[in-house]
């Protein structure tokens, strides 16, 4: 069983402040700028960055779909940490300065993958697809928070 990991990064036209509040609002903002493959999306306790409990269905293909029942921490300034308790995954949001105005997001995700010919699938095409899904969210959480 392999760790496999998917990383995706954009610079965002926002200070990393604005860029941090707003992925950290479960509330408000993270249910508007999660893509179509999320459903099924629901504050459980919190709303607002540590001690959040969130819930949803991750769609990465037309087969697999994962229900997520997520634990954010706050470990550092600028980073999330969202820790699913139905698997391995572990998703770590990192929000840093990119210039005057600027900031620079960074979301990787890793997890236990399977073994075999499925891990080595798994493993090739997991991180490329969950990067495309990333990246579809940096992009709404950019066109957010730019306005």
């Amino acid at each position: 069983m392999a760790q496999v990991e998917a990383t995706t990064e954009r610079i965002i036209a926002a200070d990393a402040e604005t860029v941090f509040d707003a992925l950290a609002d479960y509330k408000d903002v993270r249910g508007k700028v999660l893509p179509g493959h999320f459903s099924e999306y629901e504050v459980r306790e919190g709303g607002d960055g540590e001690g959040t409990l969130v819930h949803w269905k991750l769609q990465a293909t037309s087969k697999r779909v994962r229900d997520c029942l997520l634990e954010v921490t706050e470990p550092t300034d600028g980073q999330l940490v969202e820790k699913d308790r139905n698997s391995s995954m572990v998703t770590t949001w990192t929000v840093t300065p990119a210039g005057e105005g600027r900031s620079k997001a960074v979301v990787s995700t890793v997890w236990n993958g399977a073994g075999g010919i499925g891990g080595f699938f798994e493993k090739t095409f997991a991180p490329k697809g969950l990067g495309r899904i990333y990246d579809e969210l940096l992009q709404n959480l950019a066109t957010e928070v730019e306005k």
